[in-house]
């Protein structure tokens, strides 16, 4: 398929489909050729005829809609009557008539050539230095969730791959799901180097397993905590507040180890108090 048949796809097919998706704000068409009428006019012949633009614009104008017509019945039952008049092809164009003259019609083709072409173009759409393809950039609404909207674009997607030409299918370039995922990823092998860690430090430290497990019971309670709120307050998460836990992480174990320490020192002076008494 040539770049005009490709941009047609996705401009009256894919476009369409994939903006009535939940979350989705705009798709941006970009690359191939959108395909347009093109009409040169021959000033000369215009002259000749006694015609101007204005009037060949108009005149196309006014033989390129649709009138609706009014209602009648007929054996009880209700016609709605409207008229189809939307140009086609270029023998439409051509067959336009701009005047009278001594009872022959003066048409479009009298005075200018009709061609089919690209409208003008201010780039173009490279995939990997191997030639133009037609793609499109999905804007997600302000505030989605945007691993729920990918997810959903995608399902759609292979819904629409079914009704695509033979020959023609789609290839995502980029996608924000891998970055949601490492980042997820990244949060919980924080978590888990956290517990490891701590566990460790305060075992060797202090020798004291159950020192260990009121500050390791500190970490989910306040990574919930964060995540409870964030949801009660209608913010989803994103890289920045994914980090944020990630590097508050570090505050919450430093903190717990400062007062388990302290209340361990204390409870020990305590109990050597009560034995030299």
């Amino acid at each position: 398929m040539d770049l005009g048949e490709q941009r047609a796809i996705q401009d009256w097919y894919v476009k369409f489909a994939l903006q009535n998706v939940s979350g989705v704000s705009e798709v941006a068409s970009f690359g191939g050729f959108e395909k347009q009428y093109q009409i040169t006019v021959d000033p000369n012949k215009l002259t000749y005829y006694g015609l101007s633009i204005p009037v060949v614009i108009q005149s196309i104008r006014n033989n390129n809609n649709e009138a609706g017509g009014r209602k009648f019945e007929l054996s009880d039952i209700g016609y709605i009557i409207k008229t189809t008049g939307y140009l086609k092809s270029i023998e439409d164009i051509e067959k336009i008539s701009l005047k009278t003259e001594n009872a022959t019609p003066v048409r479009v083709k009298d005075v200018a050539t009709v061609q089919m072409t690209g409208e003008t173009r201010l780039g173009i759409f490279d995939f990997n230095g191997e030639g133009e393809v037609v793609g499109g950039i999905i804007v997600m609404r302000y505030g989605e969730n945007a691993d729920a909207v990918i997810k959903t674009v995608k399902a759609k997607m292979d819904e629409l791959q079914k009704g695509l030409p033979e020959g023609v299918k789609f290839h995502v370039d980029y996608d924000r799901s891998g970055l949601i995922e490492e980042a997820i990823s990244s949060v919980k092998e924080t978590l888990l180097e956290v517990f490891i860690s701590v566990s460790i430090v305060i075992l060797i430290f202090l020798f004291h397993w159950r020192s260990a497990i009121i500050i390791l019971i500190q970490i989910p309670i306040s990574v919930a905590s964060a995540f409870i709120l964030l949801n009660a307050l209608g913010f989803s998460s994103n890289i920045m507040s994914l980090t944020g836990i990630a590097l508050a992480i570090g505050v919450i174990v430093d903190d717990g180890i400062v007062m388990v320490e302290n209340a361990y020192r204390h409870l020990s002076e305590a109990q050597l108090k009560d034995k030299v008494s």
